[in-house]
């Protein structure tokens, strides 16, 4: 009490001082005396005057006064709108306090608790995981963020502008990538194949005003008929399946197409611009240039041919040489060297196909003996009836794999006439591999070890796989040895101590049984037992 009793009498002699100067120093004088402390930075101009900030005995007054300066708080305020327009509490002071030093910060921020919803931007999507520093730039107010995807995302257009800065039309907050743009609400709907196309098959680097509608805008490359067939190519094709047309030649035109006329090309009749030249419906309009004949037949083709397969002919071959097999398909020129046919090729296959005999005429002129018209290439030979009938897997090779020349003949018939690259021994076991493979399976073997060798395989031995103990080819040089420390000295847990010959405790049926109880260790315990 005596301490706010003296503070009291100090303030009233100091007031009493004050009062005795002139007004307006007086009042100035005051109100610098009592002055908590400096003001920040931005607010110094303010300090020389208090009524800048405050109004004498009108408290409320000071948020107008805040807002005055702050002109574009007070236009947020007034609109409800932004982040001070949405607030209930209206008191400047609440948040914002001064007179703490030049350096003070009175606009702190906690980021992790501020409802960005009460802002003109909403965070959504990944907007949510973004960090302010990422919209809200070092040095400018918060306000001054733009609200645009153009103002933040600028870098990340791949239309360039283009399209303008309205991106929320097509991208949205959750995945920028993934459009949400609505082609029907344009002048060129997607349907079918379209619907399937990616945006820059159609919008070259990503440019999307301006683009053509027209089909041979963007499928001139893919126009076969080279423009020749104009450019209203919804005409004959539509956008499901633009190889299949919807031409219906029958229909629209006087020529009605059959057999292998529905398969061929348009460009094969219509060489010219297509509907300014009309074509002849005769044979012979179109097919002058295939007459084989040169005109000494005449131009009635269809007394000969067919539209099915106008190589065959209708002619009745039978009464001068059946046509059977592949003779069906040959063509007529291949037997007649006369155009007009007059000629009569001998019968027998020599005669014609002795420039297709790859034997070279080493197996004689009898070519039925092995082929037939049916499919020459296919021979029909009795291998058995051969020095090398063929077993197991020799049944299945092709018969160019062992004959590698046309003369047959010439093939061996030992195994490394044809496996020599495949003899993993390098010749070291000497040529006669079917002393221990078979062509049921090269790769198993049928080696007797037992009898072949000095070391007869006994108790574990028999299941141990050959690579084991043979981990090489053997080319000839020193054998494996026969005795055990030849194979396993890593093995010996004595270490020597007890010699080479291990047969004399261990069996080789298990190596841990031992069969030598009278034997002793070193340290006198007895090896009567297993390990």
């Amino acid at each position: 009490m005596r301490i706010e009793g003296l503070r009291a009498r100090l303030c009233a002699l100091l007031l009493h001082i004050l009062m005795a100067m002139p007004g307006a120093a007086c009042a100035l004088n005051i109100e610098s005396a009592i002055m908590p402390g400096e003001l920040i930075r931005g607010h110094e101009k303010a300090e020389a005057d208090c009524a800048n900030c405050h109004v004498r005995f009108d408290r409320a007054a000071q948020p107008r006064l805040c807002v005055a300066c702050h002109k574009d708080v007070g236009q947020d305020i007034r609109l409800r709108r932004g982040y001070h327009g949405r607030l209930r509490d209206t008191e400047c002071r609440t948040c914002h306090t001064d007179h703490k030093g030049r350096e003070a910060r009175i606009v702190v921020l906690d980021e992790k608790a501020f409802d960005h919803g009460m802002a003109d931007f909403q965070l959504l999507g990944k907007h949510r995981q973004a960090p302010c520093r990422d919209c809200h730039r070092p040095g400018q107010k918060h306000r001054q963020a733009v609200a645009e995807c153009d103002g933040c995302h600028r870098k990340d257009d791949v239309h360039k502008a283009a399209l303008g800065h309205r991106c929320a039309a097509c991208h949205n907050e959750q995945d920028w990538r993934n459009t949400v743009f609505d082609h029907g609400r344009s002048r060129f709907p997607l349907r079918q194949s379209h619907a399937k196309a990616g945006c820059v098959d159609c919008h070259d680097d990503w440019r999307y005003a301006g683009t053509p509608r027209e089909c041979n805008a963007c499928h001139r490359e893919d126009d076969t008929h080279k423009g020749q067939f104009g450019g209203r190519c919804e005409k004959c094709h539509d956008e499901g399946q633009w190889k299949r047309h919807s031409f219906q030649h029958d229909r629209d035109t006087r020529f009605v197409l059959r057999e292998r006329h529905r398969t061929v090309r348009c460009t094969a009749c219509h060489k010219g611009t297509l509907f300014k030249e009309r074509l002849g419906a005769a044979c012979f309009s179109c097919h002058r240039g295939d007459d084989v004949h040169k005109g000494e037949l005449g131009q009635k083709c269809e007394s000969c041919h067919g539209e099915r397969n106008w190589k065959a002919g209708r002619f009745d071959h039978e009464a001068a040489f059946p046509l059977r097999g592949a003779h069906r398909d040959a063509r007529c020129d291949g037997c007649h060297r006369a155009k007009n046919y007059t000629d009569k090729p001998p019968s027998a296959c020599f005669a014609c196909h002795e420039k297709d005999d790859r034997h070279r005429a080493q197996l004689g002129r009898q070519c039925k003996d092995c082929h037939t018209d049916r499919n020459w290439k296919v021979p029909d030979f009795d291998h058995e009836r051969s020095r090398f009938p063929l077993r197991d897997r020799h049944a299945k090779v092709p018969c160019a794999k062992c004959h590698t020349t046309p003369a047959f003949k010439d093939a061996g018939t030992e195994c490394v006439a044809c496996h020599r690259k495949d003899d993993a021994h390098r010749q070291g076991l000497g040529d006669k591999c079917e002393r221990c493979h078979d062509a049921r399976d090269w790769k198993a073997g049928a080696f007797d070890h037992d009898r072949e060798t000095k070391f007869a395989l006994a108790g574990v031995h028999r299941r141990v796989r050959c690579r084991a103990c043979h981990d090489r080819p053997w080319t000839g040089g020193t054998a494996l040895p026969a005795e055990c420390h030849g194979c396993h000295k890593r093995d010996d847990i004595h270490f020597g101590t007890y010699g080479t010959r291990c047969e004399r405790c261990h069996a080789p049926d298990d190596w841990r049984h031992i069969i030598d109880p009278e034997y002793r260790r070193p340290g006198g315990e007895a090896k009567g037992s297993r390990r």
